[in-house]
C-alpha cells in the first residue's frame, strides 16, 4: 500500500510539473503575478499528500486549483470552526445561535451575536468587500489572490458535498452551508480590520444620536458626558498593548555572522488562541516551478501566513502600532446627525441594517457613517466615547480599504531572500497589525514594522489633537483629531499605495543585524546594540520600560549571538528553555525574605495569618523554569500574579539600561507578604501541594486524558508563553486559552532542502474524533518537534504517506 501511495504521488508530481507554466525569473514572478495565472480547464482539483501528524502537502497547477486544495484540506480538519466563522462574516449568528450569546472573538471584539451581525451584515449590504475586490492591484488584490479565494470556496464546498461531518460540534447543523468567494474575502477583510473597526463593533452598532436635540443643553450635563482624559488614556494604553494575554508572539532572526555555517536562522513562536477561529493550520502549498511554501495559515485564509520556502523563512509578531485613530466631531447645533467641517455642515450617512433572530422578530438598527468612518460610542466598556448634542466620535481604520494581505503572503512565498520579503511588503502594503522578522540562506536578517497605520505624524497630532487627544496620543498612540478642520486630514506619502497611510520609507526597519528580535514591544530594541529611533509615536514608544518577556528574550538571543556557531538545535533549545526571567530577578530574594519572616508566617489580603514556612524552601529549591516537572513554578506563578507590578521593584527603569532595569525585588512592600500568603492559602485550599510539579496542574484535556503543558505566563516573561485558565476546583490551570501555536525553527545547510523543525501546539484538527486532534499537543507536552518534509524525496519517504486526489467531480 505504501509503495502504491508513493507511485500515485510521483505520478501526480510528474503530471503537474509537466503542465506548469514556468516564469522567466523570480523577479518577473513577483512583479507580474497576474500574468502567470492560467485558468484550469473543467473542474478544479488538487493532489494532497498527507505526511505525519496529518500535515497536507497540496500540489496544484495554478492558484485557483491551489486554493481548491487548501479549502478542501482545511475543511477536512476544521469544518465546524470554518463554518462558524463564515456564519459570522455573513451576519447570521443571531439567526442560528441567538442574539445574546457571545461569538468566539476571533474576528471582532463584539460581545453579543447581535452586534456582530449588525456590523458584518452592514459591511455585506454596503458592498464594501466587493468594491475592494474590484480595485486593481496593488491597491486591491491581484488576480492570483482572487483565484486563490475562488478556489478555496470551491474546495470547501466540494468537501462538504463529498464527505460526512463527524465532528459533533456541527454534525447535522443547518448553519454549515456552502460558501462563496465573497465569504472567503469577507473573512480576510474581518482579519484586516480586527485591530481597528473590529475593536469597536459594539460601539459602532450601538451608536445612536441623543434623543434631546435642543441646543439648550446644560453645561453640567455636557461636562458629565465628556470622557475623562486620563482614564481614557489609561484604557487606550491597555487596549492597544501588543503583549496582552489575547495575542502576542516572539520571533528572532540570526545572521550568518552568528551561525555555524554562515547561513541565517529563524525561530518563530507566535502566541495565538488555542480555541476558535483565530487558530493556525499547517500545510505546504506547491505550484511546480512557481510557488513552494510551507507554514501556518490562519483558518479561513488561502495563503501561508507564517512559514518558509527553500531560501527564506519569516514569522510575525503583533505590533505596537495603533491601526486606528479617532476624529472628534463638532455637531451642528440644530442636528446631531450633521457635523461641521470648516464651518460647513455635512450630513452623516445612515446605514439601516436588519438582522434575522432565532425565535423572534428581525432586529433593525441604524449605523451612522461620516467622511472619517463610522460613529462610535466606545472602544470597549472601559473606553466610552459618548455621543452628545455637541460632540461625537468617528473611528478611522485604514485597513477598512485593505484586502492586500494575500498578495503580501504570496510575495513572501516566492521570495528568494530577506530583500524580496521587504520588497513584497513595500509593494503590497498589506499587513494590518503585525511586524515581520525574517532570515535567509545567504545569512541576512530583517526586522520591519511594515504595517498599515493611519498617517498620524507627531506634527499632525501636535497641531490637530483635541484636548482628549493631547492626553491619549502620548500615553497610548491613539490620536483624537479635530474633525471640524479640513487641514487636519491625514494626507498622503508619495510611496504609499493609497492616501491616509504611511509609505514604506517611514516604517521602522532593521536589516542585517547579528540578531533581530521582537516580543511585542515596540521596534526600539529589535537589536539592543542597534536601537531604532526616529519613528512617530503611533508606531510605538522609544526609551520606555520593556516587558519581562522582551527583556528575557534579548538576554537570551544576545547571548546566543555572542556565543556564535549557532544551529537549528540552538533554536529548538531556546524555544523549550522555559526560563523564567521574573524568577532570575526575584526568586532568590523572595525565598530569603520569606525565610526571614517572624514565626514563618505572613498576613494575607484578608487579614488572616498564613504559615508560609514550607513555601520558603520550595522557592529556594525551584529550578526557575516552567518545565512540566518543575517544582515551585506553580507557587511562584500564583505569587507573582498577586504581587502588583507597580510595587515589585526597588530599582526603577532606566532608558540607558533597558534590559536590566527595573530590578531588585521590593521585599519590604506589604504587597510582597500578602501576595505570598495569598498564594500559599490558595494552593492549600485547592489541595495542591506547594511543591507540586507544574504539569500536574497546568494541562489540557484531550480524549478524557490530561496532557501536561510546559511554559509560563506573560507576567513571568517566559519565551514559551502559555496563558491558562485558573480553576483550582478543577485541578489548577485546566485549559490553555492562548500561547505558543505554530512554531518553526528554520535554517539551511547548502542543500536544496531547508533544515526545518515545526510544531502546531494544539494539533491540526478540532474534531475530537480525529487522529490529529491531540498528536502534536502530546509532542508539545514532551518538548519535541516535527521534522519538516519540504522536499519531494522527504514527502514520498514518509511512512504515513496518504494521497488524496481532490476534485469538484469525483
Amino acid at each position: 500500500m505504501r509503495t502504491r501511495m508513493r507511485r500515485l504521488a510521483v505520478a501526480a508530481v510528474a503530471l503537474l510539473t509537466a503542465t506548469a507554466t514556468l516564469p522567466a525569473s523570480a523577479a518577473e514572478r513577483q512583479a507580474r503575478p497576474d500574468r502567470q495565472e492560467r485558468h484550469s480547464a473543467g473542474g478544479l482539483s488538487a493532489v494532497i499528500r498527507y505526511t505525519e501528524y496529518g500535515i497536507p502537502h497540496i500540489l496544484a497547477r495554478d492558484h485557483a486549483n491551489l486554493g481548491f486544495g487548501t479549502g478542501w484540506a482545511q475543511a477536512a480538519d476544521q469544518v465546524c470552526v470554518l463554518a462558524d466563522g463564515f456564519v459570522t462574516v455573513r451576519g447570521e449568528r443571531s439567526r442560528y445561535f441567538g442574539p445574546d450569546a457571545a461569538p468566539d472573538f476571533s474576528v471582532s471584539s463584539a460581545t453579543r451575536n447581535l452586534s456582530s451581525d449588525l456590523y458584518f451584515r452592514g459591511v455585506r449590504e454596503a458592498g464594501t468587500v466587493e468594491r475592494l475586490l474590484a480595485r486593481p492591484a496593488p491597491a486591491g488584490p491581484s488576480r492570483a489572490a482572487k483565484e486563490l479565494m475562488r478556489g478555496f470556496a470551491a474546495g470547501y464546498n466540494a468537501w462538504l458535498r463529498q464527505n460526512r461531518i463527524t465532528d459533533p460540534t456541527c454534525k447535522g447543523a443547518a448553519w454549515v452551508r456552502p460558501i462563496t468567494t465573497l465569504d472567503v474575502a469577507a473573512r480576510g477583510y474581518a482579519l484586516a480590520v480586527l485591530g481597528g473597526q473590529g475593536r469597536a463593533v459594539d460601539g459602532i452598532t450601538a451608536a445612536q444620536p441623543p434623543t434631546a436635540t435642543s441646543p439648550a443643553v446644560s453645561a453640567a450635563k455636557v461636562a458629565a458626558e465628556t470622557p475623562d482624559a486620563q482614564a481614557t488614556a489609561r484604557a487606550a494604553a491597555e487596549l492597544f498593548a501588543a503583549d496582552s494575554a489575547d495575542m502576542g508572539s516572539n520571533a528572532v532572526a540570526f545572521s550568518g555572522a552568528t551561525t555555524a555555517n554562515g547561513r541565517g536562522l529563524l525561530l518563530g513562536n507566535p502566541h495565538y488562541p488555542w480555541q476558535g477561529g483565530r487558530r493556525f493550520w499547517q500545510s505546504q502549498q506547491t505550484i511546480p516551478g512557481r510557488l513552494n511554501v510551507a507554514g501556518g495559515s490562519l483558518l479561513g485564509t488561502p495563503t501561508v501566513s507564517i512559514g518558509h520556502n527553500d531560501r527564506v523563512a519569516w514569522s510575525h509578531t503583533v505590533a505596537t502600532g495603533v491601526p486606528l485613530n479617532l476624529h472628534q466631531l463638532t455637531l451642528d447645533p440644530a442636528d446631531p446627525t450633521a457635523y461641521l467641517v470648516d464651518g460647513k455642515p455635512e450630513r452623516m450617512t445612515r446605514r439601516t441594517v436588519t438582522v434575522p433572530v432565532q425565535g423572534g422578530a428581525p432586529v433593525t438598527r441604524t449605523q451612522w457613517w461620516t467622511r472619517y468612518g463610522p460613529v462610535v460610542t466606545g472602544l470597549g466598556a472601559s473606553l466610552p466615547l459618548p455621543w452628545t448634542a455637541t460632540t461625537a466620535y468617528a473611528v478611522n481604520d485604514p485597513n477598512a480599504t485593505n484586502l492586500r494581505a494575500s498578495d503580501t503572503a504570496l510575495g513572501f512565498g516566492t521570495a528568494r531572500g530577506t530583500a524580496d520579503v521587504l520588497a513584497a511588503l513595500r509593494r503590497t502594503q498589506g499587513l494590518p497589525w503585525v511586524n515581520t522578522v525574517a532570515a535567509d540562506a545567504r545569512g541576512r536578517t530583517l526586522f520591519t514594522q511594515s504595517q498599515v497605520l493611519p498617517r498620524i505624524t507627531d506634527e499632525l497630532a501636535q497641531r490637530c489633537s483635541t484636548p482628549l487627544g493631547r492626553v491619549t496620543y502620548p500615553a497610548s498612540g491613539v490620536a483624537v483629531l479635530d474633525g471640524s478642520r479640513g487641514d487636519c486630514a491625514l494626507g498622503r506619502d508619495a510611496d504609499a499605495v493609497e492616501p491616509g497611510i504611511f509609505g514604506p520609507a517611514k516604517l521602522p526597519t532593521l536589516q542585517d543585524a547579528p540578531y533581530a528580535e521582537n516580543s511585542n514591544d515596540s521596534a526600539w530594541l529589535a537589536n539592543a546594540d542597534r536601537p531604532l529611533t526616529g519613528y512617530e509615536r503611533v508606531f510605538g514608544t522609544i526609551g520606555t520600560v520593556r516587558s519581562l518577556r522582551t527583556r528575557g528574550a534579548i538576554e537570551d538571543v544576545a547571548a546566543l549571538a555572542g556565543r556564535g556557531g549557532l544551529t537549528v538545535r540552538d533554536l529548538q533549545r531556546q524555544q523549550y528553555a522555559n526560563r523564567v526571567p521574573a524568577a532570575d530577578l526575584a526568586a532568590a530574594d523572595a525565598a530569603k525574605a520569606c525565610a526571614a519572616l517572624p514565626g514563618g508566617t505572613a498576613t494575607g489580603s484578608d487579614g488572616k495569618t498564613v504559615d508560609v514556612g514550607e513555601a520558603c524552601a520550595v522557592l529556594a529549591a525551584w529550578d526557575r523554569t516552567t518545565d512540566t516537572g518543575s517544582r515551585g513554578a506553580l507557587l511562584f506563578d500564583r505569587f507573582w500574579r498577586k504581587f502588583p507590578a507597580a510595587q515589585q521593584w526597588k530599582v526603577p527603569f532606566s532608558a540607558s539600561d533597558p534590559v536590566r532595569t527595573p530590578n531588585t525585588l521590593n521585599t519590604g512592600s506589604p504587597a510582597f507578604t500578602s501576595a505570598l500568603a495569598d498564594a500559599v492559602a490558595e494552593l492549600r485550599a485547592a489541595g495542591i501541594p506547594l511543591d507540586a510539579p507544574l504539569g500536574d496542574h497546568q494541562f489540557v484535556v484531550r480524549g478524557g486524558q490530561r496532557i501536561p503543558v510546559p511554559g509560563g505566563t506573560e507576567a513571568l516573561g517566559v519565551w514559551n508563553k502559555v496563558e491558562a485558565m485558573w480553576n483550582p476546583a478543577g485541578g489548577g490551570y485546566t485549559e490553555v486559552s492562548t500561547g505558543s501555536s505554530y512554531m518553526q525553527a528554520v535554517g539551511w545547510d547548502g542543500s536544496r532542502c531547508p533544515v526545518a523543525r515545526t510544531l502546531l501546539t494544539y494539533s491540526q484538527s478540532s474534531d475530537p474524533g480525529s487522529r490529529h486532534h491531540a498528536d502534536q499537543t502530546r509532542l508539545f507536552s514532551g518538548e519535541k518537534w516535527v521534522t519538516s518534509r519540504f522536499c519531494e524525496k522527504d514527502i514520498l519517504n514518509s511512512p504515513a504517506l496518504k494521497v488524496v486526489r481532490a476534485g469538484e467531480r469525483r
